[in-house]
């Protein structure tokens, strides 16, 4: 059994009882949550291992960590984590907070700051059709190798010369890998900062966050090790295991699909443990942070943070306007890349049969392999879940859900 740490406010009980199974009937290797409420934290857990069973490394060239082969080190309250397109969430409080500020418009061009995105049939292309996964540029006609991905030049630049696979702002599809380039150099042309600096200095430090997209390598020892994990057998009582649609399968196996090319904009994969991609800025994937930074941040996108540093609406990031746009639908139905149907606003996925959160209101991103965060401004809460034992799937990882039913039925006990 694992030792379940941390503590949960009367009344969410539920929430540490779900996260204990998640141990014993999900293969969980190392996790925490963090729930806020009306600006106030109310559940705080974390429990298992930071590094696989056997391997004490943080990752190459991991020099703040144990030794290999010291074993597993426990999670520990302040334990961070690679998130993967959690990450895409955070970074997407960019474009619209700076939109907030009257730096950038949403309904104009991206050509319009950034002139060479024009090309191949991109010039019509809006600000609010790249947040909404509309731009036409899922793919890569030629995937970048993982140093290309990180050195700030060749990402953008081929996404700029990409020819769209579909009419911009007439479908829509997961950008997962190329949100990375197409977010980041947007932001750049805008503010002149990278946008792992921009989140630095106007959302992380502002609001004691311990989150960074571009780890610094003071913080390379606080990171767990990502590895894959397998789902254990359910029990008869529980039926068979739920398989993924065939063809939501078949789009996974064949090569030439806009499902297969999407996920490997980057080929090959990159090993997401290598301090030089920690320390990269790909705001699509490689975010770094605690369950608490996550829930926090969360939490000051709809509401003030009594304990916030920062002088700008008493720790609240978005104006009631922007909390709007963010959570208005701007793409709904078949996504080309994912296969199932999905939901976004501006930069979030909403809640649906392919991503379910709290409720209807509720706007977020999950991670691939199983992490999630979200908020709900109708509930007032700021959900975050991180674990470093990554499941296949993308958006509804068992292990996640089984926490949001838990928080959900802790809100309706209280409301009764």
């Amino acid at each position: 059994m694992v030792d379940v740490q941390g503590t949960v406010a009367d009344g969410f009980e539920p929430v540490r009882d779900a996260f204990a199974a998640n141990f014993a009937r999900h293969g969980e290797r190392g996790a925490a949550v963090v729930l806020y409420r009306e600006g106030e934290k109310v559940v705080d857990l974390w429990g298992g291992t930071k590094t696989p069973d056997n391997d004490g490394d943080n990752g190459p060239g991991a020099d703040n960590g144990p030794e290999a082969g010291d074993g597993p080190e426990p999670w520990a309250q302040d334990t961070a984590q690679v998130v993967r397109s959690v990450t895409k969430g955070v970074a997407a409080a960019v474009p619209l907070l700076l939109h907030q500020r009257g730096q950038l418009d949403l309904d104009g061009r991206v050509s319009t700051y950034w002139p060479e995105f024009k090309a191949a049939g991109k010039e019509r292309v809006l600000v609010r059709h790249l947040l909404a996964h509309r731009t036409g540029v899922p793919v890569l006609d030629t995937p970048l190798t993982p140093a290309e991905a990180i050195d700030g030049i060749s990402g953008p630049r081929a996404v700029a010369a990409q020819r769209p696979v579909w009419e911009p702002g007439t479908a829509h599809g997961y950008h997962a890998q190329t949100y990375s380039w197409l977010l980041g150099e947007l932001v750049r042309r805008v503010t002149g900062r990278t946008i792992g600096r921009w989140i630095a200095e106007e959302i992380a430090r502002p609001l004691g966050l311990d989150l960074w997209l571009g780890l610094p390598a003071e913080q390379r020892g606080r990171v767990g090790r990502i590895a894959a994990v397998e789902a254990l057998a359910a029990p008869a009582a529980q039926g068979p295991r739920l398989r993924p649609k065939r063809s939501v399968a078949e789009a996974y196996r064949d090569p030439e699909s806009l499902t297969r090319r999407a996920f490997a904009a980057i080929t090959p994969l990159p090993d997401e443990n290598d301090p030089a991609y920690l320390a990269a800025e790909l705001p699509a994937s490689g975010g770094v942070a605690t369950a608490e930074a996550l829930a926090r941040f969360y939490a000051a996108l709809i509401g003030p943070l009594p304990s916030a540093r920062t002088a700008r609406s008493g720790g609240r990031l978005f104006a009631p306007a922007t909390l709007t746009m963010a959570r208005t639908e701007e793409s709904a139905g078949p996504d080309r890349v994912l296969v199932v149907g999905t939901r976004f606003g501006l930069g979030y996925m909403l809640h649906g049969p392919a991503c379910p959160l709290l409720g209807p209101g509720s706007f977020g991103h999950p991670g691939r392999g199983g992490s999630l965060a979200f908020a709900d401004p109708e509930a007032r809460i700021g959900f975050a879940y991180v674990t470093n034992g990554m499941r296949r799937g993308v958006t509804a990882d068992p292990r996640a859900q089984a926490l949001v039913r838990a928080v959900r039925a802790s809100l309706a006990a209280r409301e009764a």
